[in-house]
């Protein structure tokens, strides 16, 4: 079975930081394109970042560059989102993906063939 679940969701203050975890099973993610996509209510899925299986090529929204860093740990099976000046604007519903696939990474959701099930992030005061 192809499981990925995500974590370390909740309420912060504008401003604070976040790290999101995406917890593999049944495949191994080094060998797999990760994808980080969000969406809030009412608007279409975004792509936010993505690292490709090598770690030799990332991606990022224009909405989250400089803030958001994506990264994995081999040993631990898992990729992270670190969410740092977090705004109102990210509240949103943050999912991971995977495709296996040899090739830097893309940020359209189409590419990708595994999702979790999403963790909600709230930014607000």
């Amino acid at each position: 079975q192809l499981q990925l679940v995500e974590s370390g969701g909740g309420l912060v203050q504008p401003g604070g930081s976040l790290r999101l975890s995406c917890a593999a099973s049944g495949f191994i993610l080094d060998l797999n394109m990760i994808g980080w996509f969000r969406q809030a209510p009412g608007k279409e899925r975004e792509g936010i970042s993505c690292i490709s299986r090598t770690g030799g090529s990332t991606n990022y929204a224009d909405s989250v560059k400089g803030r958001f860093t994506i990264s994995r740990d081999s040993a631990k099976n898992t990729v992270y989102l670190q969410m740092n000046s977090l705004k109102p604007e990210d509240t949103a519903v943050y999912y991971c993906a995977t495709v296996r696939l040899f090739r830097p990474c893309v940020l359209s959701g189409p590419t990708y063939d595994y999702w979790g099930q999403g963790t909600q992030v709230t930014v607000s005061s």
